[in-house]
């Protein structure tokens, strides 16, 4: 990655100082930046929008601790936050991220204590699609064990994924626990539960499809988001 420093009062990217580590290639970027207490902007340094950014307060004593996410896929937008740390549904929300999508070089931050207090310390985390390594989107559940397939792009090493419309777990999948389809063990990022085992997913070529009818995962006409890792960019990769 590349590391960088932004004085935004001198090079005009965002209005508040930021500084952090970026790979273009990996579409991903860890942004630290001291928050304003006033709603304002701030260097990602992908050259592109982000779809997800997870943003942490490092040394706050008054806030409540959560993890505060936007993603702008599906039916959640820059109106809208989650909680990384809560099952809560998407909720919209001025204060969170300012109504104000992120673009190819700033996000924005309202004035929400868990994202900007004057004076804290923050950590945010920027993915943005990368083409056959790093998608987030969205996908509406059947309520089927012929589940809904959500097509990524390429095969998934690692996919988390959370209903949006009403309440639902943060469940994490990967392709190291089961090494062959159905995939059926998982973690909650939301709880601190063990690994739980229940039917799951499949993982393909393309993308995964979902083998169960339950709500964290496709109920039917719920709406959810995922974020997916291939195990490599396979634009970048050698044939086997």
């Amino acid at each position: 990655g590349t590391a960088f420093s932004n004085d935004a009062s001198a090079t005009s990217v965002g209005t508040i100082d930021s500084e952090g580590q970026i790979n273009t290639t990996a579409g991903f970027s860890i942004i630290k930046y001291v928050g304003t207490g006033s709603a304002g902007t701030i260097a990602h340094g992908l050259g592109v929008a982000p779809s997800m950014v997870i943003i942490k307060a490092r040394d706050d004593t008054t806030g409540d601790g959560n993890w505060l996410v936007y993603v702008k896929a599906g039916s959640v937008d820059e109106t809208d936050y989650l909680l990384l740390n809560s099952n809560t549904e998407a909720t919209d929300e001025a204060g969170a991220f300012n109504d104000t999508a992120a673009t190819t070089t700033t996000f924005s931050v309202g004035t929400f204590v868990d994202l900007n207090q004057s004076s804290i310390n923050y950590i945010a985390y920027c993915f943005a699609d990368v083409e056959g390594y790093c998608k987030v989107g969205g996908y509406i559940g059947n309520g089927s064990t012929d589940g809904t397939f959500i097509y990524t792009g390429f095969r998934p090493a690692w996919i988390m994924q959370k209903r949006t419309n009403t309440t639902g777990n943060w469940l994490i999948w990967d392709s190291t626990r089961n090494t062959s389809n159905e995939v059926t063990k998982y973690l909650l990022a939301d709880v601190t539960n063990d690994e739980s085992t229940d039917g799951g997913i499949d993982i393909v070529s393309n993308g995964f499809k979902a083998r169960k009818s339950g709500t964290g995962l496709n109920a039917s006409g719920s709406t959810y988001i995922y974020l997916a890792f291939a195990e490599q960019p396979q634009k970048f990769s050698n044939a086997r």
